[in-house]
This record gives C-alpha cells, structure tokens and sequence, in this order.
C-alpha cells in the first residue's frame, strides 16, 4: 500500500484572508498593464513585490528588474515598485526625460503624505520600521536629512536623547508586527506624552487581517506553514505570529521546499500564505502535502477583505 495513503488524515486548516493584498495586486497590474500598453521590455525599479515566482512570471512576460535607474536605458518605461521610493527616483527619473509609473502602494504613499504633514508642523519624526526595508529606506526620503529618526525596538525607544518637551511625531511600517509595534508606540508616549500619532493604525489593513487569522487558527495547530519571502517583511511577521502562540512554524516560498519529516507526529497543520504569494502557490504546497498524507482541509475565515485601488491614470486605457 502507498505510504501516503496509509498514514493518518492530516487536518489542514487554511486561513483566510491570505495573500495578495490590494496593493499587490495593483503593483501586478501596472506592470502587466505597462507591457500592454507599451510593449515589452519594461524597467522595474527593484522587485515589484517580494515574491520570486510573481518576478520570474513579469520576467517571462518582458518585464526588466534593476536596482537602480542608471541601469535604465532612455526612452523605455520605468516602474516603482510597491513598497515606495525616496523622492529623489522620481525627480531623476523626470530629469531623464524617462516616463515613469508609480507602483507605490497607496497606504504606503499615505505614510509619505503625513511624514510630509508632520514636518511642516515642526515636528521630528520617529519612525518605527526596520532597517535597510525598501519601505523604510522609501519613507526615510520623502522628508530633508536630520528631520526623521529610525527606532526598530522599545530599546531603541529607550536611546532616544530628545528633550522632554520635544516637538515629536510617529509613524510606522506598515507591514509590521502588530504587538511589536504597539509595544514600541506604548513606550513612545510613556516617554513623549506629547508625541503625535496618525489617526489610524498605520499597519495596513492587510497585515493585521492576516496576522489575526494566524493567531486564529495557529493554537489549534502542531505547525504552521507560512508562504512568503524570506525578504517579505509582512511573511515573516506571520511566522513570528504562530510562534508566540506557541505553534513551530515555517517559511517556505513554494512546493518544492516542503519536507515530509515536518509531519511526523503532526495531526494538524495550519496554512497561510503573506501579502506578496498568489493563490497558485498556497494550492502547489496544498498539492505537495497532499502527496505525503491524505488530507481534511478546512478554511478558517475571520474577515473579508473588498480594498481595490486605483491604477495609475496612464494606463485606465490599458485596463479596457
């Protein structure tokens, strides 16, 4: 007898929402409506969004990643991605005489506006992020040098020499941990009770609604499986999520990463997948856990997601 069919039904919990967010799905879009609209090649500024298989699957329809505009020949189209960019891509970009289209998710560019908002009012900002993140670095260039200072930790809140009474302001990442974060803006205003905060959480709504559901699903399980990037910020964050929930869990970018030694005494497995991995992954790693036991899957649903934006005037032509 098959050795997959003798052993126990594995229990599959899947939660919902997963996946891409709005925001990626409009980054997709731009660059899948560009190559329309132009032609191939198009240049993407960085990777899109953090995932390999979305890239290579833009690739193989004539899209162009590079890390930097000088790579950029003249007269093509160039794309920014979603996580944002510091003003001075786009400037160069204009100087170039290059036509560009912004990719930049829109709770992204809502961050740069109240950074923009917080430095005319004369405030300095802290922002909680981590370092070297194409968001970060993106959000860090849309204010002068010496205007924002970056805290990734309660303790970097802890080394903070501003004065008491400080004129302060700030804002966050918005793929974050959502208690990490909140510890680190609890201790922000014990420290700077005048300190000013956006009015809503800047954590987007993608990142909360997937990390609820993990916290959902994650005590019922022996594991659970994450699909993401290792350089997804908002995946990795899921993975930290079910371990504070006191779940093992695991990264994994696609099928072929799956172990079968992972199962051994596991009755329950739960599945999400981060804001960069599209459904066709979450059923490829479906299909290869399949293969090692039978399953009993199950969708755990603990909100709806209906957020679509808007593509970027260039190219509503395209879209028809």
């Amino acid at each position: 007898m098959n050795a997959a069919l003798s052993a126990a039904p594995l229990r599959l919990i899947i939660a919902a929402p997963r996946g891409f967010c709005a925001g990626v799905d409009r980054a997709i879009d731009i660059v899948e409506l560009a190559l329309k609209r132009y032609g191939p090649p198009v240049y993407v500024r960085h990777e899109i969004v953090h995932n390999r298989f979305v890239v290579d699957s833009l690739k193989a329809k004539g899209a162009i990643f590079v890390e930097e505009l000088d790579e950029v020949p003249d007269g093509v189209p160039v794309i920014f991605s979603a996580h944002g960019v510091p003003k001075s891509v786009p400037a160069e970009a204009t100087s170039r005489g290059l036509e560009w289209l912004d990719a930049t998710c829109p709770l992204v560019s809502k961050v740069h506006r109240q950074a923009e908002r917080q430095i005319e009012a004369g405030r300095h900002i802290v922002f909680i992020g981590h370092r070297g993140h194409p968001e970060v670095i993106g959000t860090l260039g849309q204010v002068p040098d010496g205007t924002i200072t970056l805290v990734e930790t309660v303790a970097d809140v802890e080394a903070l020499s501003f004065a008491e009474d400080a004129p302060l302001a700030f804002l966050t990442q918005t793929t974050l941990s959502v208690d990490d974060t909140a510890a680190v803006v609890a201790a922000l205003r014990a420290r700077y009770p005048q300190i000013a905060g956006p009015k809503a959480e800047d954590i987007c709504y993608a990142t909360s609604n997937r990390q609820a559901a993990v916290k959902q699903i994650a005590p019922d399980c022996d594991l659970v499986l994450v699909i993401g990037a290792p350089n997804s910020s908002n995946s990795v964050r899921l993975v930290e999520v079910a371990e504070r929930c006191g779940t093992p869990a695991r990264l994994v970018q696609r099928g072929s990463d799956i172990d079968p030694a992972w199962f051994a005494g596991v009755n329950t497995v739960g599945l999400t997948a981060g804001a960069s991995a599209p459904e066709e992954l979450v059923r490829e790693v479906v299909g290869c856990i399949a293969a090692i036991r039978p399953l009993e899957e199950e969708t755990v649903v603990t909100a709806e997601e209906k957020m679509v934006f808007k593509l970027p005037r260039q190219l509503m032509d395209a879209k028809a």
